[in-house]
């Protein structure tokens, strides 16, 4: 017979480590995806998963069945990620004549005529990764939770436990980030 989530969460209070096993098993998935949106790395994305199910082992006394264990451990998540980012400043120097061919076309062709830019979807996408790469980590995880997991402003304060003012401030100003990187890019490829 197969026990219930809440049943798993109490044995475990109770001193049976073991059926957190279950628990591991159902959300590794999920955990993993979300990982994988922050860090590039195989070996990263399973530090910070690894980083994730020990915090929600040692907290798990803190869950309090208000809202379901998924919704506690997926905030847990993007919390874990946001000092991950925070930790590993991914805001490397890298000259911007080490885009590729597509990218330095698409580029142009979005400078020149954006209406035609959007013929390229790879190299669009190779160029936002590298625009996303040199964010903040405020700003790159702000943009990934709202553009990229179309997330609501409320879900992203109720993930990171920021206010709702404060989630709107920081888009405002991830946008802006992402633009004054992509106008250096522009400016770099033409000097």
């Amino acid at each position: 017979m197969e026990r219930t989530e809440a049943e798993l969460i109490a044995a475990v209070l109770k001193g049976d480590a073991a059926s957190f096993e279950p628990l591991v098993q159902k959300y590794s998935p999920r955990v993993f995806a979300t990982a994988r949106r922050y860090a590039r790395r195989d070996s990263e994305v399973e530090d910070i998963a690894q980083e994730v199910w020990l915090k929600a082992f040692d907290k798990l006394k803190s869950f309090r069945g208000e809202a379901p264990f998924e919704h506690w451990l997926m905030r847990m998540t993007v919390r874990t990620c946001y000092d991950f980012l925070r930790g590993h400043q991914r805001n490397r120097e890298s000259s911007f004549s080490e885009l590729s061919e597509p990218e330095n076309d698409w580029l142009e062709r979005f400078v020149t005529a954006p209406e035609a830019a959007s013929d390229n979807a790879d190299a669009a996408k190779l160029l936002i990764g590298r625009v996303m790469e040199k964010l903040s980590p405020s700003a790159r995880l702000v943009i990934t939770l709202l553009e990229i997991e179309d997330r609501s402003v409320k879900e992203i304060a109720r993930l990171t436990g920021w206010s709702v003012p404060l989630v709107k401030v920081r888009a405002f100003r991830a946008r802006a980030e992402m633009r004054k990187i992509l106008a250096k890019m522009t400016k770099d490829k033409y000097l």
